[in-house]
This record gives structure tokens, sequence and C-alpha cells, in this order.
């Protein structure tokens, strides 16, 4: 469902203006989640509520970090994954921006950036996929370089730059069969489920590969990665109770890379997936319960995805928020004509809605 407007579109721009001040953290290292979260307010209709969701976030942002050197040609791979590089990736990809197209810039980064998918709770890829698909919406001129979109996407770039890291010392199992809803099943959680996200992550010790592709083909790497945000999606509905907030990660990473895929060279695709897949089962390890818990059905049943997620923008919670909007992305690709489309995607929605502390 999207419902952009000349006046939605100008609301998220100046959504974007403002929360460019800001840093792309707080209390330093957690997310700054405002550019996703009015983004997608934006899209689903809720515009007129977009500033003032900022007006409760205020206290939630952080002002931009101090420069340091510039990131160049010459010294960025020392600056990958150096977080007090922050601002500095920022102003490297703001310049990049100004002088080259923004499909060019993306394309030379991404696979420089997609081994760290995970970096940071995979926020980087996150922020990264919203912007991406504002600027799918409506291609800046060429003559506007300066736009708050692009801008968005400098900083999304930059964050993801400035926290990079991969994953070390995870042994590749054997590759899941059948499913990817199958394999999300079989990813081994990890014993002791305490800590951070990162403690967590170093315990991790295996993932299984994921389900072949049907060839190489890329449209067949864009259906696998489909049915992998949809897996992730309808997972949550059973398991979010293991931990509601870092498991929508689970969904809205693997999602992030979908959006992104229609400004990539389709030979991107594949270790694309291979990525999204890593991010999924990674979370999925380090937060999933043991046991799952049916979604109470009859909710879902009446309520159309629109009012789903009028009641995700009344809770206000950016997570619940972005799960919902992943939500309906999975809910729009089988809709029928009673405005709901798929259910469980819809019940995994009113499940962060349920659970997630507003």
């Amino acid at each position: 469902m999207d419902t952009h407007t000349a006046d939605s579109s100008g609301i998220l721009d100046e959504a974007l203006e403002r929360l460019h001040r800001a840093g792309p953290e707080r209390e330093g290292w957690l997310s700054n989640h405002a550019p996703m979260t009015v983004e997608a307010l934006v899209r689903h209709g809720q515009a007129p509520a977009v500033h003032r969701w900022l007006d409760g976030y205020r206290d939630k942002l952080e002002d931009m970090p101090a420069r340091s050197v510039p990131v160049t040609a010459a010294n960025w791979q020392e600056a990958l994954g150096d977080p007090r590089r922050l601002t500095d990736w920022i102003g490297h990809f703001s310049r990049s921006l100004d002088t080259r197209p923004w499909r060019d810039v993306l394309t030379e980064w991404w696979p420089r950036l997609l081994p760290g998918i995970t970096a940071s709770a995979t926020h980087g890829v996150i922020r990264v996929g919203h912007a991406v698909r504002t600027l799918l919406d409506e291609e800046p001129a060429g003559d506007d370089r300066h736009g708050p979109r692009l801008t968005e996407l400098a900083h999304a770039l930059g964050y993801w730059a400035a926290r990079h890291q991969t994953l070390t010392g995870i042994a590749r199992l054997p590759a899941a069969a059948g499913s990817a809803a199958a394999g999300l099943a079989a990813v081994p959680r990890i014993s002791d489920q305490t800590g951070g996200i990162r403690d967590r992550f170093a315990r991790i010790s295996g993932l299984p590969g994921r389900p072949a592709t049907d060839g190489p083909d890329p449209e067949h790497a864009r259906w696998r990665l489909r049915e992998l945000v949809r897996a992730a999606t309808h997972r949550y509905a059973t398991h979010a109770h293991g931990e509601p907030v870092m498991l929508v990660h689970a969904a809205t990473a693997p999602n992030a890379v979908l959006r992104t895929l229609p400004a990539l060279p389709p030979e991107f695709w594949l270790p694309s997936l291979d990525a999204a897949w890593s991010a999924a089962t990674a979370v999925t390890a380090a937060y999933a319960p043991a046991e799952a818990i049916a979604p109470a059905g009859a909710a879902a049943d009446r309520t159309t995805a629109g009012e789903v997620f009028e009641r995700a923008a009344a809770h206000g919670d950016e997570h619940a928020i972005k799960l919902t909007d992943t939500a309906l992305d999975v809910a729009a690709w089988d809709a029928g004509t009673d405005g709901r489309g798929d259910g469980l995607a819809l019940a995994a929605a009113l499940r962060a809605i349920e659970l997630i502390e507003p």
C-alpha cells in the first residue's frame, strides 16, 4: 500500500531535513530509528502524524559527532568499521552523491559493505533500504543533487561504513533443504541467550547455508529473497516472544536488501541473497525462543492491512512500525480483494504491537 502524494512527499523531505542535523546513533551505539520510521509512516498514509512523532522522539536524538580526517579513495579501507569516523564517512558519501549519480555510488559501495550486513544490529542496511526506496519512488532531477533523500542515502551509507563489522568464527553448516521457513526452523539457537547482540553473535558457532536457488537467473535470487522475508515475518508471529524488539530485524534486514535490488546490477542479487540469509539466521540464532506460540488469529482475520498500520502508528514504537511496514509488503504480495492479503503477516504485525512496549 503506497499512499504517496505531493503533500506527503513534502512532509517526508521536511522530516529528513530536520533529522539530518542529528547523528545516526545515541548513547554510544544505539541506532537512530527516526529516518526509517518517518519514511514508513509517510508511505502508509500517516504523513500528518510525522512531525508529532518526531517531537516525541526528540530526546533520543543526539548531535552529529565531530569530524576527524576526511575519508578518501586512498584511506577508506583503514576507515571502514571505525565508528570514530562516522561523520567523516557521511561527508565522503555526501561528496560522492554531489558529483555522481546515486545508483553509481550505491553500485560501487554495495559489495564493499555487504559482508558487514549484521553490523550495528543490521541497522546500516535497513536504513539504506528505506533510503533507496524513496529514491526509487521519485528519482531526483539531474540538477538536484542536494535533496534530502540523497542526503539520507549519504547518512545511511556512512552509518553502515562506520559500523561495518563482519561475523567471524562461524562454521557453515549443511545448507537448509526446501523452503526458507524450514531453513529458519533448523537454525541452532545459542544456549546462552543473555547480553547484547554483539555478545550473542560471538557465541554463534555455526549457521546453515541457505536453500539453493533454482538456477543462475537473478530472478531466482529475488524469488528466494522474497521467500526469506515472508518466512521471517511469519516466524515473528509465532516466535516474537523470544525477544520482540530484536527479532524484528530477522525480517526487516532481508527486506531492506530486497527493496534495494532494483537499484543494483543483477550480478549483485545472488550475493545479496547470501548476505540477507546470514543476517536473518544470525538474529534467529541469537534471539529465537525454544518453543513457538501460535498467534491469536481472530483479530488478524478481521483487520485490513491499512487498519493494522493505523494501529502501529498509534502505538508509536519504531520497531513495531517497521515490522508492520515489512508485514504489509508481505501481505501485498498475496493481496486479495478484501484488502488483507497474507493473514499470518498481519498477525505478525499485531504481535509486534502487542508485545513491544510503546
